[in-house]
């Protein structure tokens, strides 16, 4: 018959993954993460994150380095380094990437496209050029 040593069972204190320089990452190097599909992913090391609606981080590595759970204090610390991340690092840069996409060159054939539609147009009106008064433009004759 074997004896439980009852000192091994208070002594035993779960490990949890020490996520510290993580949190680091996001307020010194933002440009090293990405978020795409509901998942925070750290495109150096390829590893995924995703924040349940608790704050509770969920972890996908290749590696077998993410396997610990983290400890729901720096979880905490890191679900709010990463909602200040999105809101003043990521946020801005896709309403910029937004706003941009708005004006990009269109391809070839909706340029084409475009050509052939104002062409039609301006047929279609047939209209004589418009023209103002000098006086309207405030323009005075060259001397």
């Amino acid at each position: 018959m074997t004896t439980a040593n009852p000192n091994y069972a208070a002594a035993y204190q779960p490990y949890y993954l020490d996520v510290a320089p993580m949190i680091e990452a996001l307020q010194f190097q933002p440009s090293d993460f990405e978020f795409k599909q509901g998942w925070l992913r750290h495109v150096p090391s390829r590893h995924l994150f995703r924040f349940d609606r608790k704050g509770k981080v969920v972890i996908d590595a290749r590696c077998s380095c993410a396997g610990p759970a983290v400890a729901r204090e720096q979880g905490e610390q890191l679900h709010t380094a990463f909602k200040a991340w999105h809101e003043y690092y990521w946020r801005p840069l896709e309403i910029d990437r937004d706003f941009a996409s708005h004006f990009a060159e269109p391809n070839a054939w909706v340029r084409l496209f475009r050509d052939v539609r104002m062409a039609w147009r301006r047929f279609r009106r047939q209209a004589a050029p418009v023209t103002l008064p000098s006086e309207v433009m405030g323009v005075a004759p060259a001397e």
